[in-house]
């Protein structure tokens, strides 16, 4: 078992798999437990999952903190107990024939900002400790609750009735289901997700993502090192922190450094001059010291 394998894949999900496939896959072939993932895919949904690996999985709450954009096809006319076409069919209706491109347009846009969304029943989202899926499969009656949730942007990419193809840039805790569900409704004639794609998590891209089976090539051929992205790789959103000799002594023995950060920013972390992130900092802005919350033993 290599302990010494610490980073960040990005890695392609294959459709079909579950999140937790991957990660199985990975633990696998790797030969460590420690790979945890970072924002879950549904089964029916392919593209970037991020897959961290030794003390990376530390800095998995950062990676799921970052936007989304998901490309999403849409078939409407079609309303699913699932909200995707992985469920039972539960109503058809006919598309309005009127409906064209420029209105689509302006009913997606209402779609955008701060807006509230009840997430599908058949979830992972836990009610009393029991995921809402579980409930449902069980035969209770499950009602999710609206909750907030912030889109950026929706872009028409295609109308070809009764399909519709779109890009969604979103801030995490967005349904994607819930957004085909929710249009159909609006439209009257139902709608649900026929296929969805996440194309960017934070700064990682599709089009750089391995695959499952190229991770394990990579570690057969001793090449793991050039898709394993470092785990600095994951805080793209912190305060990076330069640190020398004595103060990593500090941070690692729970002691604070002399520091502040531009406006005010009081989340950062440690790096070394190899780029070795030593701790994740929380910054005292009276005392101008960075405290550490995280420490690593190194990368």
């Amino acid at each position: 078992m290599d302990t010494n394998v610490n980073g960040i894949l990005n890695i392609d999900k294959p459709q079909g798999w579950t999140s937790h496939d991957v990660v199985a896959w990975i633990r696998r072939v790797l030969r460590i437990k420690r790979v945890g993932h970072a924002g879950t895919l549904d089964p029916l949904a392919t593209g970037v999952l991020l897959v961290c690996v030794g003390q990376a999985t530390r800095v998995s709450e950062y990676l799921m903190a970052s936007d989304k954009v998901y490309r999403a096809k849409i078939q409407l006319g079609t309303t699913t107990d699932t909200y995707d076409l992985d469920g039972e069919i539960v109503a058809t209706h006919p598309v309005p024939q009127e409906l064209d491109q420029a209105g689509l347009e302006t009913i997606l846009a209402g779609f955008t900002g701060d807006i509230m969304q009840a997430p599908p029943a058949y979830s992972a989202i836990k009610q009393d400790g029991v995921a809402l899926h579980r409930r449902v499969r069980r035969g209770e009656e499950v009602r999710p609750n609206a909750r907030p949730v912030r889109i950026h942007s929706i872009e028409l990419i295609k109308w070809a009735s009764p399909h519709l193809t779109i890009d969604v840039t979103c801030d995490p805790g967005t349904y994607i289901r819930s957004l085909a569900h929710d249009l159909g409704q609006q439209l009257g004639c139902g709608g649900t997700l026929a296929g969805l794609r996440r194309i960017r998590s934070g700064c990682f891209l599709v089009e750089d993502a391995a695959s499952p089976e190229g991770v394990g090539e990579a570690y057969r051929a001793g090449e793991l090192n050039r898709i394993l992205h470092p785990i600095r790789a994951g805080l793209s959103q912190l305060t990076p922190v330069s640190v020398g000799d004595d103060e990593i002594g500090k941070l690692r023995n729970g002691q604070p450094i002399p520091g502040d950060a531009p406006d005010n920013d009081r989340r950062g972390y440690a790096l070394t001059a190899n780029g070795t992130v030593v701790a994740i900092l929380r910054l005292d802005p009276q005392e101008r010291k960075w405290w550490p919350d995280k420490v690593f033993a190194g990368e």
